[in-house]
């Protein structure tokens, strides 16, 4: 080979290198950070209506996963078992990540800190009816969106998981009738006591 050719080939070989190296460069710079604090699952094209699954995701949001996981086993509504395996998946999740970097996970410590329902598509079916009318019908479904995150031992003594019990300021808030029974007692007895008025006199 000719000292020209040879020149020629080290040339190419430099500006393949070269071009691998900022690739990897652009790769690296562009890399995604792990949040090793946060586990995400989602269940897309869930037949299940965005209201219905709603009224589950209410339920377990704000609170422990282990408590949300009970709550959900024993929800009557059809919706509990997707948000169930959502759940189930977030928290595997976050305990994969921190296992391949090397840190324990301590699951008494998680929480459902983001609880979502998003609509899907809408199909949409036709039910024959009389006289050639045709009613409509549209099966709806959802994307339900569940993140886990790790609460450190300050900030869970004082979260809420819902209506009824401890919230962040300390105090219980009543719920159901004999709650709100009581709170009428203690309102009625801190309201100012009415003072009879005053007849007037008509005049003929």
């Amino acid at each position: 080979m000719s000292p020209d050719t040879d020149k020629a080939a080290g040339g190419e070989q430099l500006s393949l290198s070269s071009k691998l190296d900022r690739k990897r460069a652009r790769k690296a710079a562009h890399k995604r950070v792990v949040d090793l604090t946060m586990g995400k699952a989602s269940a897309r094209y869930v037949r299940i209506t965005p209201t219905k699954a709603r009224r589950v995701v209410n339920l377990v949001r704000g609170l422990d996963t282990e408590q949300a996981i009970t709550t959900l086993k024993f929800a009557p509504q059809a919706a509990s078992l997707p948000v169930r395996k959502v759940l189930q998946s977030a928290i595997y999740s976050l305990t994969d990540k921190r296992e391949q970097a090397g840190l324990d996970t301590d699951l008494t410590a998680l929480y459902v800190a983001e609880a979502y329902v998003d609509e899907g598509p809408t199909m949409k079916r036709f039910l024959p009816r009389a006289k050639g009318r045709a009613d409509r019908i549209l099966k709806r479904t959802s994307h339900i969106t569940l993140v886990v995150r790790e609460a450190e031992a300050a900030a869970r003594k004082g979260r809420t998981g819902r209506a009824g019990q401890t919230g962040q300021t300390g105090q219980s808030k009543p719920a159901g009738r004999r709650g709100l029974a009581a709170l009428g007692r203690r309102n009625a007895a801190n309201r100012p006591a009415k003072q009879p008025a005053l007849k007037k006199e008509r005049t003929r």
